[in-house]
């Protein structure tokens, strides 16, 4: 097979197509990426995301970035709330506000809505955490003063046990489990509060408008997502740091499918947690493996879950060799292209496994091409 029967230009009419050639139509279409901060993809995602909008029908967009944060966006986006500059400074995670893709998708969505009926949504997947976490308090505190019921504790008393939030959002946890109070008596008294917080929110839908309903569901499952975090945080097991990643990514899962609610969408982040199959990450002296967001996913929509990986052939001094997959791909005469990953992997017999200078870039797993969708390729990309 030639390999640009495989492949097509990345436009448009590509991504409809690529579409059409699903088995069922997604609710969630997951657009990996191979390394964060490039900017050409983030541009290429953008164009993606108003022809899904356009012509697709799509209106929602998720981001590999703080869901709590990503309310803030979504004030914007919807009904103009603040500024520009505040909500890039303010509504994302992981420096991904000074992306000036991500400026001007947020930019470009609210101008949209402003001319629509029909509004686009904004929303952040990951959880309120980096390799450390941030305090439960303003999931607990929230969620709290959304129900109206007997509750568990007083606001006093939830204030009291959360305490200083630098004590949960410590950075140093992230070296010395000794550090995290993730096992205290505090935290062990929050978790049985969350829990119950979450139960009792489930009494009260009747009462709470939909978006109420919308917010307190997030600030449950963040509550006691983050809850779990910290007390993994305080685990000195070498299994500390797998548990700490399928958390995170299990996290990533839960709010995936509230926004499947809102599909269909184009979800955006990391390939390793977008994929179908297991992550595996260089730790130290170990590897990490854990089932990633996208296979959490994947189990509960089906096929209505799908994946476009990125890859990217030179990228600054390092090319890819002629029998990597990546290699073979930078021989298609377009500059971006939308490749059909399992026909690659018929094209492509016994390829090398890329091994890249770049460590923050994933090559792709040749050994795993037929878990994914489709490829998403960047011939040449500035990192």
């Amino acid at each position: 097979m030639d390999i640009k029967d495989t492949a097509r230009p990345l436009d448009g009419a590509g991504v409809s197509a690529f579409l059409r050639s699903l088995p069922a139509e997604p609710l969630l279409l997951g657009l990996g990426e191979a390394r964060h901060f490039v900017d050409e993809l983030g541009e290429v995602r953008n164009e993606v995301f108003r022809h899904l909008v356009e012509h697709e029908g799509y209106r929602s967009f998720a981001i590999e970035s703080d869901c709590l944060m990503g309310l803030v966006v979504d004030d914007y986006v919807r009904t103009g709330a603040g500024s520009l500059d505040e909500v890039m400074e303010r509504g994302f995670s992981h420096g991904f506000g000074a992306a000036p893709a991500n400026r001007e998708l947020v930019r470009w969505m609210r101008a949209y809505n402003e001319e629509h009926d029909e509004r686009l949504r904004f929303f952040g997947f990951d959880g309120p955490l980096e390799y450390w976490a941030a305090s439960p308090r303003q999931a607990l505190t929230a969620l709290h003063g959304l129900l109206d019921c007997p509750l568990p504790c007083t606001p006093e008393t939830l204030d009291e046990l959360l305490g200083p939030d630098d004590r949960w959002s410590d950075e140093a946890t992230a070296r010395d489990p000794a550090r995290s109070i993730g096992r205290s008596a505090e935290a062990r008294r929050l978790r049985l509060i969350a829990d119950d917080l979450v139960a009792l929110l489930a009494t009260q839908v009747p009462r709470l408008s939909a978006e109420d309903r919308e917010r307190a569901a997030l600030y449950g499952r963040t509550a006691v997502g983050l809850l779990r975090y910290h007390h993994w945080m305080a685990d000195a097991s070498p299994a500390r740091w797998t548990r700490l990643s399928a958390q995170r990514d299990a996290m990533m899962a839960a709010n995936l499918r509230a926004v499947a609610g809102h599909g269909p969408a184009l979800v955006f982040g990391h390939n390793l947690h977008l994929q179908r199959n297991k992550s595996a990450m260089p730790f130290g002296d170990q590897t990490l493996e854990w089932w990633s967001a996208g296979a959490i996913t994947g189990a509960h929509l089906g096929d209505r879950y799908a994946f476009l990986a990125s890859a990217l052939g030179t990228t600054g001094d390092d090319t890819p060799p002629p029998d990597t997959v990546e290699g073979v791909l930078s021989t298609l005469p377009w500059d971006r292209a939308l490749v059909d990953a399992r026909r690659l992997a018929q094209a492509v017999t016994e390829p090398t496994p890329r091994v890249s200078e770049d460590f923050r870039y994933f090559p792709l797993d040749p050994a795993r091409l037929d878990t994914i969708d489709g490829v998403v390729f960047l011939k040449r990309a500035l990192v």
